[in-house]
Parts: structure tokens; sequence; C-alpha cells
């Protein structure tokens, strides 16, 4: 069975340790590979009619394209699901964090969700064939986080995640500014929601912080 695969992650080695993994499956899928490194060159290829994919192995953390609004990976899922319907999606992801992966769970639903640490040569052949037969594959520690915390996505869109994670780096309303393409009262009232859905009325980020570690979001 030929099977055509898109890989979008900006570290070529990556994709070439996947694809050595996959070449050598024991299921017979005689596989098609095409590779790229971040969100524009992603957008533009999967908007081509002339190219059709059945699995999408995606990476959350790629270089942005934000003259289309997109900011990191899993803004391509909308993308993807527009122009490639048939396409199983499959986010592989260094982000540990439950803030990030129940964001990406509520939202887009993808066919899989994997960390990248958890996947070696004997499962990633499994979890494949397993999700190109049409049963969604989430890891046990996406499954765990799942089942421990469940986010308000609403309240906890991609920006306010993206301002708690930025924050959580040591990165100031100056730069996330810069990195989000917000303005400072932007950001400055999506503090204020965050802030109201962890329960604090009052509190600089440090506070912020402080209460979305002890709620286990980062």
């Amino acid at each position: 069975m030929e099977v055509s695969v898109l890989m979008i992650d900006d570290h070529p080695p990556i994709i070439e340790g996947y694809k050595s993994l996959l070449t050598f499956n024991p299921y017979g899928y005689s596989l098609n590979f095409k590779e790229v490194n971040n969100c524009e060159a992603a957008y533009n290829l999967i908007r081509s009619t002339e190219i059709s994919f059945d699995v999408v192995f995606l990476d959350v953390t790629l270089p942005p394209y934000p003259a289309k609004n997109i900011h990191s990976g899993d803004n391509l899922i909308p993308v993807i699901r527009k122009h490639l319907p048939e396409a199983k999606i499959v986010v592989l992801t260094s982000h540990s964090e439950s803030l990030v992966l129940n964001g990406i769970l509520n939202e887009h639903y993808p066919d899989g969700l994997l960390l990248k640490s958890e996947i070696d040569a004997h499962n990633f052949n499994s979890v494949f064939d397993t999700i190109l037969k049409g049963t969604t594959y989430y890891s046990t520690t996406v499954k765990n986080i799942k089942n421990d915390i469940k986010i308000a996505p609403k309240l906890l869109d991609h920006y306010n995640r993206r301002i708690i994670l930025l924050l959580s780096k040591g990165l100031k309303t100056k730069t996330i500014q810069e990195e989000l393409h917000l303005s400072k009262s932007a950001i400055d009232k999506r503090k204020v929601i965050i802030k109201d859905y962890l329960g604090l009325y009052k509190g600089n980020d440090e506070d912020l912080l402080r209460e979305a570690r002890k709620q286990g979001l980062i």
C-alpha cells in the first residue's frame, strides 16, 4: 500500500530519523515523503491543489508565518483540514506542559498526539499503522494529562496559553508583543482574563505564574 506523508518540522535531522523508522515498517507500506521546515512553506504546500497527503506529521514549535496569522504548528491544523480533508494529522511535540497539550486536544482533536521523547523504533510504526487504520492515538503522557486537567478553551485560547508559556520562560511584555504580534494593551487585557481564569483578582506576572504552576498548567 502506497502512503504519502508530509513531515513538518524545523529540524531536518529529526525528520530523517522519523523517515528511517517508518521506511522499515513491518506492515508493507510503501512511503513517499515530502518535508518542509517552517509555517510559510507548509501553508503554501498544503494549499497547493496538485499535492495530496495521507498523513501529516506536525511539530508545534515552527518558524511562524505572521502574514497569515500562523504563529505555531498547531495553527496549521485548520488549513490542513480545509485543503487535505482526508489526511490524518499527527502532532509530535517536545512540549510536555498540560497547557499546550490540552490546548491542542480541546481546539483541534488531532488523529494523533505524542511527545517526541516517547517515540522509539518499537512504537512509532505501530502508532503509524493504528492512525492510518482510523483509530486515534494519544500517548500515555497525553492521556494522563487529559484526565488530570480540563482547560476551558474559550478562556485559555492559543494566545493566552502562549502568554503563560512565554512568561514562564522569563520573557518581558515587550518581547511577548513582538513574538505574538499583539499590542501592549492586548497583552494586558489577556493577562486579566488569565488571572480571572486562575482565580486571581490582583497580582503581578510572578503571581500569575505561581498560580499556573500550582494548578498544573506549566
